[in-house]
């Protein structure tokens, strides 16, 4: 019973199976309550007329009661007795083996000398057995009884017929329906193994692997948000893949030079201390490269993870004021002119760390990819309810094509040039990641007198500065 299918089959036809008792039983059991009241009605009606034909009569006896009885209508009832107050049969309408001269205490008659009515009638056998009674009075003395009995086979035909079509009638209808429901259940749970299927070959790793599933309902709509999912984990899959290619490659590169420069300096003899001391710095910078990246793929993933500090009302104007302070010795090294503009009204909801990651790491790559006597301009400022920061320079800009690919991880624009400069790949990434995790935007363009500029957005708040 494991089944899916199994458990609608059974479903289907425990239901069928209630509608169809019930469809077998009510009608039968009004049909017969109908009767019920009616022979009770008619039945009555014949006692009634025989008790008024005796209520002349002081006392009762067997010759009077017969001549009172002879003047009564044919009614067609099975049986008639009349008894005396004490129970003694004075007439009997059954022709032979009559009961005249005993004494009968059928329930009706007994309830009758008690002075009730009394009615009783039962269906079985496909016939219907009336039983009534009424008191005869005179002067409000009961003299005695009258009781008849009807044994009614033609109503209780028709009821039977009623029965017999009614059993008919439910056997194809709940052949029919089983089969509807057969099939729908088919249907359904043709759709749930397909997603099913779908969900094992995902499980397993393909992808790329997409469910088709008819149709607009629940079942059908839970197949698009499937397919809408794979491709989402398709695309996360990839992402994370070239990601982990990426990295692999960017660390290779400088585990390699460092290998390279220890097995240089481990086989060369008698090697002069100068280029030791030379190739020991190397080994030094080549680490030192790898440190960042390393920081610099914790800091992704600390990002992907959803990790992120409490973020507080932070004053933007302060943390660039310090990452200008420190970027002015390195732009200094390079004959850059390094400034800035900035706004004291420019408060966001985040952390001192990340606005300085942020500044930082566009500065430093503005500084990075400038040349020599060129230009970086920094500015700060707030407009229609937001925190703009914009930092310029006046170098080769961005190729049009690489835009859209800018903020990716591990992408460069020139890889040669981009790992001279001692930069990870990684730097814009991070700005892109930290910012958009407190709701912000950040995006590059170049400028139309030549360079590129990279736009940061963040909410603004008002408030107290952390």
């Amino acid at each position: 019973m494991d089944s899916l299918q199994a458990k609608f089959g059974l479903s289907y036809i425990l239901i069928i199976a209630a509608v169809l008792l019930l469809l077998n039983t009510y009608p039968l059991l009004v049909s017969e309550d109908l009767v019920f009241r009616s022979k009770e009605t008619t039945l009555q009606a014949s006692v009634s007329v025989m008790v008024y034909s005796l209520s002349g009569l002081d006392r009762l006896n067997e010759e009077n009661v017969a001549e009172a009885m002879a003047v009564v209508e044919e009614t067609g009832l099975s049986r008639i007795l009349v008894t005396n107050s004490s129970g003694k049969v004075l007439y009997d309408s059954r022709e032979t083996g009559g009961a005249v001269g005993e004494y009968t205490f059928y329930t009706e008659i007994v309830q009758a000398l008690l002075g009730n009515d009394a009615f009783r009638c039962a269906f079985r056998d496909g016939a219907f057995r009336s039983h009534a009674s009424s008191p005869v009075l005179y002067q409000n003395r009961i003299i005695g009884a009258v009781y008849a009995y009807e044994y009614d086979t033609e109503q209780g035909a028709l009821l039977g017929g009623l029965q017999g079509n009614l059993m008919r009638l439910s056997m194809g209808v709940g052949a029919v329906v089983l089969a509807l429901s057969g099939l729908l259940s088919m249907a359904l749970t043709k759709k749930i193994s397909e997603l099913l299927t779908a969900i094992r070959e995902v499980r397993e790793g393909a992808y790329s692997h997409r469910t088709e599933i008819r149709g607009r309902d629940e079942i059908a709509q839970l197949g698009q948000e499937f397919n809408s999912l794979t491709d989402r984990l398709q695309t996360t899959e990839n992402a994370r893949r070239r990601f982990v290619s990426d990295a692999s490659h960017e660390l290779k590169t400088p585990l390699a030079a460092i290998r390279l420069l220890t097995d240089s300096i481990l086989q060369t003899e008698n090697i002069d201390p100068a280029i030791t001391r030379e190739f020991v710095s190397d080994i030094g910078a080549e680490a030192e490269r790898l440190t960042r990246i390393t920081e610099d793929l914790l800091r992704l993933t600390r990002l992907d993870s959803g990790v992120l500090d409490t973020p507080v009302v932070v004053d933007v104007l302060p943390v660039l004021e310090q990452v200008m302070r420190m970027m002015s010795l390195v732009a200094h090294e390079k004959k850059i002119d390094l400034t800035y503009v900035a706004s004291d009204d420019c408060t966001v909801l985040a952390t001192r760390d990340e606005i300085h990651q942020v500044i930082y790491n566009l500065t430093d790559n503005a500084i990075k990819y400038s040349s020599v006597g060129g230009a970086v301009q920094v500015s700060l400022r707030r407009e229609r309810g937001q925190v703009v920061l914009s930092v310029e320079d006046n170098g080769a800009g961005i190729p049009e094509t690489d835009l859209p690919r800018i903020f990716e991880r591990f992408y460069r624009v020139d890889k040669a040039r981009s790992r001279e400069a001692g930069g990870t790949g990684l730097g814009l990434s991070i700005v892109s990641n930290t910012v958009e995790k407190r709701g912000g935007t950040v995006s590059a363009a170049n400028r139309a007198e030549g360079g590129a500029v990279f736009t940061v957005c963040w909410p603004g708040v008002e408030g107290g500065t952390a």
